[in-house]
């Protein structure tokens, strides 16, 4: 059973950058589209980013494009989101997911535990 497992996550001063990782068992890594998802307080979950699986395409919500970079290191089997000029609206539980099925607009069914990104004002 593949997993993934995110780290990095913590509180921050407005402006701060911050990096996410999600490293993911098993060796099926470089098939998966990867996304990072986001869950702020009284707030539904959200998309904030997402990579393919074979040339590297990626995606951004509005609110985050120019600030938060998404990247892939499949001989490490790990994603990174990499998060500049911080505001405190990033507040949120942020999660690691995969597309088993490899579409990076499709189903996002594998799931990690989840981060805290505090950004203070």
């Amino acid at each position: 059973q593949v997993q993934l497992v995110e780290s990095g996550g913590g509180l921050v001063q407005a402006g701060g950058s911050l990096r996410l990782s999600c490293a993911a068992s098993g060796r099926t890594f470089t098939n998966y589209a990867m996304g990072w998802f986001r869950r702020a307080p009284g707030k539904e979950r959200e998309v904030v980013a997402t990579i393919s699986r074979g040339d590297g395409r990626t995606n951004y919500v509005d609110a985050v494009k120019g600030r938060f970079t998404i990247s892939r290191d499949n001989a490490k089997n790990t994603v990174y989101l990499q998060m500049n000029s911080l505001k405190p609206e990033d507040t949120a539980v942020y999660y690691c997911a995969a597309s088993t099925l490899g579409s990076i607009s499709g189903s996002y069914d594998l799931w990690g535990q989840g981060t805290q990104v505090t950004v203070s004002s």
